[in-house]
């Protein structure tokens, strides 16, 4: 049974800088650096590397840009559910500072025509006891309709609505929910991260998860809570971190494991990446994933 990661993929360019600019500014950065990213191909590339079968459904151009994304991606999961548009592939510009925080801008040309059900397999290809993971960065009609295409198969479905479109959640489709908290603040009003996730569920989500950063994540499931840390690092870089937890959860919850486990694995994973510098080039290795999976699964014996 695949994961299916629906979403974008983009060549992210990162800068390296001591501060964010002030408006109007203008410096140097210390370094750069062109990758694969995208929070789609994150995701996916996460989910893959935990041994799941993964299938990405992404939309790119036909730009050199595109040729660029299809090579660093080949040997991670199969690209025929890439379809190809005669418009700029997706580009994303970050800027990491010397904290590891970062600010991210996105060109999403792409992603923003990008309708699965019309231009791709995925209606026929969602089965019984499939995982759907979903973003923001599709149309909110299109992410709305993929998601009700995925319960009505009696698939499991997993958002991460970020980038937030502004739009009302419509979480009537949703089995997992995941927000970090400032998305959680913003998405329901409520500061404290519990009384997000409860929010969350009362709109119809059937279990939350809210990603706390250095302290791990909070997970509301059947109205328990349970709190999650994470293992103290030095942050490198924190973009894609998000990411990372998203698709590592997917995986382990596709080996038959339960939400709370497979949040441990991902709290784990996402904890290696902002250790490192990069997005994609983040991502803990399929080597990496299976220790931190073994060991995780030993500790719930």
């Amino acid at each position: 049974m695949p994961v299916h990661v629906v979403g974008n993929v983009c060549v992210d360019t990162t800068f390296r800088v001591d501060r964010f600019p002030q408006p109007g500014e203008t410096f140097n950065a210390r370094s750069h650096m062109d990758g694969v990213g995208g929070k789609g191909a994150n995701q996916a590339v996460a989910a893959a590397r935990t041994g799941a079968d993964v299938r990405f459904f992404a939309a790119v151009g036909t730009d050199p840009a595109a040729a660029f994304i299809r090579e660093r991606l080949k040997n991670e999961f199969d690209l025929r559910q890439l379809s190809a548009k005669p418009l700029p592939s997706d580009r994303s510009t970050i800027l990491v500072n010397q904290d590891g925080e970062n600010l991210i801008v996105s060109g999403i040309d792409c992603a923003a025509d990008f309708d699965p059900l019309r231009e791709t397999g995925l209606l026929n290809l969602i089965a019984h006891g499939d995982i759907l993971v979903m973003q923001g960065n599709l149309k909110s009609t299109v992410t709305n309709a993929c998601l009700r295409a995925a319960k009505a198969a009696s698939a499991t479905t997993i958002l991460n609505p970020s980038p937030l479109s502004g739009e009302a959640l419509d979480l009537a489709a949703v089995d997992v929910v995941i927000v970090n908290q400032g998305e959680a603040f913003e998405t329901t009003g409520k500061p404290d991260p519990e009384d997000a996730a409860r929010d969350l569920v009362r709109r119809g989500a059937k279990a939350a998860i809210v990603t706390l950063g250095a302290a791990g994540c909070l997970l509301l499931e059947d109205g328990a809570v349970d709190l999650i840390p994470a293992v103290k690092v030095a942050v490198v870089d924190t973009s894609g971190a998000g990411d990372i937890f998203c698709g590592c959860l997917a995986g382990c919850l596709m080996k038959g494991w339960r939400l709370a486990q497979s949040a441990r694995t991902a709290v784990a994973a996402a904890a290696l990446a902002v250790g490192r510098r990069g997005t994609l080039e983040a991502c803990p290795s399929r080597v990496e994933l299976e220790k931190l999976m073994n060991t995780v699964e030993a500790e719930s014996l």
